[in-house]
């Protein structure tokens, strides 16, 4: 089985931390972000992901020397100029020779969702091309899919206002295709799955659907992001370990519900609270850190307060005795 893996785009939304890092690459703790959804197919039977890259393809290559990561044969496939997504699947998947059924993630969505078990549903139905779908308590804020009883797409609607939605079933990134979408993708330009393939095969009655209650979160948000990496230490996904043994910790700091990276540097009197510290991250004494992110090799300094979902770029500094609320470092007018 092989998988197309979409890790083109250039990670806007989580600015600052994404100017220079494909999103992908940012861990997820201790891991990378790219790492973990590749792990996730390995362990259902992916033996080759198709990485459809476009933004800092080096760094992925970089990362994955021999061509492999977690056990999965890499291919990479990288884009000349941006494809959306129908344009980026169907490129991918044509350079690699792709020839039969195909799961098709997207790089930023991590769940615990059995691929094998997607697959095989796709098969019972005898689709085209498969959504997994996701409930969600506000579908507003998203675009629901509704389906007949036999599972076939109907229609889309995008944003629905409050109490209109058809379903609370949202498309969550994941799909299973036969080559012949591939053959409906225009070559050369680019093209939305969402918007063009997708209503097409709808339209002609083989696009299908299934839903779970699987875990599954888009961490393409600063939000989301920390959301994400939180999960994994308090036991609502897992408990991985929080602190990394070559973090310093001061006897007098206070670390919550966060996670410290390999380097990092909390001191004394220092609050660190439900929050992510990356590698070689400094918070200095008496400073507070809550319900934020501090890039990689960062400075928050002494008596300094990040707070409110703030995110501190990559080699920054927060001044000592500085207030950062909700807000970024550097500021987004600086942001090229």
């Amino acid at each position: 089985m092989r998988a197309v893996v979409l890790v083109g785009g250039f990670g806007t939304r989580l600015r600052p931390l994404t100017l220079d890092t494909p999103k992908q690459m940012l861990p997820v703790v201790d891991v990378s972000m790219f790492e973990r959804v590749i792990a996730r197919l390995g362990a259902c039977g992916v033996d080759e992901a198709v990485v459809s890259l476009g933004f800092r393809p080096d760094r992925f290559v970089e990362a994955f020397p021999d061509g492999t990561c977690a056990g999965v044969r890499l291919h990479y496939a990288i884009e000349s100029e941006p494809l959306d997504t129908a344009g980026a699947i169907r490129f991918a998947a044509r350079d690699a020779g792709v020839d039969d059924t195909f799961l098709v993630v997207n790089g930023d969505v991590l769940t615990d969702l059995d691929y094998a078990w997607l697959v095989s549903e796709h098969r019972r139905l005898g689709a085209e091309a498969t959504l997994h779908l996701i409930a969600v308590d506000d579908p507003s804020r998203f675009g629901v899919v509704a389906t007949d009883d036999s599972g076939r797409v109907l229609e889309f609607v995008e944003k629905p206002a409050p109490g209109t939605e058809p379903t609370n079933l949202i498309n969550a990134g994941t799909y299973v295709m036969e080559p012949s979408v591939l053959d409906r993708i225009d070559d050369g330009r680019k093209v939305s799955v969402e918007r063009e393939t997708f209503p097409a095969l709808a339209a002609d009655g083989t696009l299908f659907a299934v839903s779970t209650d699987d875990y599954w979160i888009d961490a393409g948000t600063p939000v989301a992001y920390l959301q994400a990496s939180l999960d994994l230490i308090d036991g609502s996904r897992s408990s991985e370990r929080s602190v990394h043994p070559t973090a310093q910790v001061a006897s007098g700091a206070k670390v919550v519900r966060s996670i410290v990276g390999a380097g990092a540097v909390v001191a004394e009197g220092a609050v660190v609270e439900d929050s992510l510290l990356m590698a070689g991250s400094t918070v200095g004494s008496e400073a507070s850190v809550v319900g934020s992110i501090v890039g990689q090799a960062a400075e928050v300094g002494a008596g300094a307060r990040v707070i409110d979902g703030s995110v501190i770029g990559h080699r920054e500094k927060v001044a000592s005795g500085a207030e950062i609320a909700g807000a970024t470092v550097p500021d987004p007018s600086t942001w090229q």
